[in-house]
């Protein structure tokens, strides 16, 4: 039984990096329109918070569900998922990732990492009483350990995040952003060795130097009780 499992470790490891392989610096592009509602995304996989697949109207769009959000709310299989994605250090990762459970994250599959290029994707918050926040993960690192940036349309801001040994702290904050809830907008990562920059709807807000190479897997991100869509997600490795 033991080696059984073990083999099968193996091949799905090896399926994860076949793909990666293959989109290596080609432009990715996800949308949900062939899903099932109700369903995990075939795309990404979940680790804090509740996504599936829901509906917009007639449109089929990736949602993280924070109504019924309560504090520690993990997302099923966790485990399994972490070693698919990092094989022998999963369980450093969901150690970390355990003092993150405020902030719904689910990551991408088909990057083994992006060091180099641009990430976008268009959400629409819905609603949530303490937060409508709808941000791209990057740098995600095997020990829990990631940068995001974010935009709310209660706050009416766009923030960048490090995420680091259990904390969170502020990179750079923008305040007075017109973001509107119940309504599309395009937020996009611009990744060039140890700086970023963020986007909202093709506008730059965001621009830091990190102290070291941002080298990591991709993913989305939101906090505590927001209900947000997202829908075509695009990464373009350089």
């Amino acid at each position: 039984m033991r080696r059984t499992k073990t083999m099968l470790l193996v091949a799905v490891l090896f399926f994860f990096l076949a793909s990666e392989v293959v989109f290596a610096g080609k432009t990715i592009s996800v949308n949900f329109d062939n899903e099932v509602v109700g369903a995990p995304s075939k795309s990404f996989s979940s680790f804090v918070g509740t996504w599936y697949i829901d509906r917009d109207g007639k449109k089929m769009v990736y949602a993280v569900d924070g109504r019924k959000w309560a504090r520690g709310t993990m997302s099923a299989g966790i485990a399994d998922k972490a070693k698919a994605l990092y094989g022998q250090r999963y369980a450093e990762f969901l150690d970390s990732l355990a003092a993150y459970k405020y902030f719904p994250l689910t990551i991408y599959q088909g990057i083994r990492s992006l060091s180099s290029g641009t990430i976008s994707v268009k959400f629409k918050a819905i609603s949530g009483r303490i937060d409508r926040a709808a941000g791209i993960a990057f740098n995600i690192k095997p020990n829990g350990d990631y940068l995001v940036i974010r935009a709310n349309p209660i706050e009416n801001n766009i923030v960048a995040f490090k995420m680091e040994r259990g904390y969170r702290s502020v990179v750079q904050w923008i305040r007075n952003i017109p973001v509107r809830s119940r309504k599309w907008y395009t937020l996009k990562v611009v990744i060039k060795g140890d700086r970023a920059e963020g986007y909202l709807n093709n506008k730059r807000y965001i621009s830091f130097k990190f102290k070291k190479k941002i080298d990591g897997k991709i993913g989305l991100w939101s906090k505590s009780d927001s209900y947000v869509f997202f829908d075509n997600f695009i990464a373009q490795p350089n």
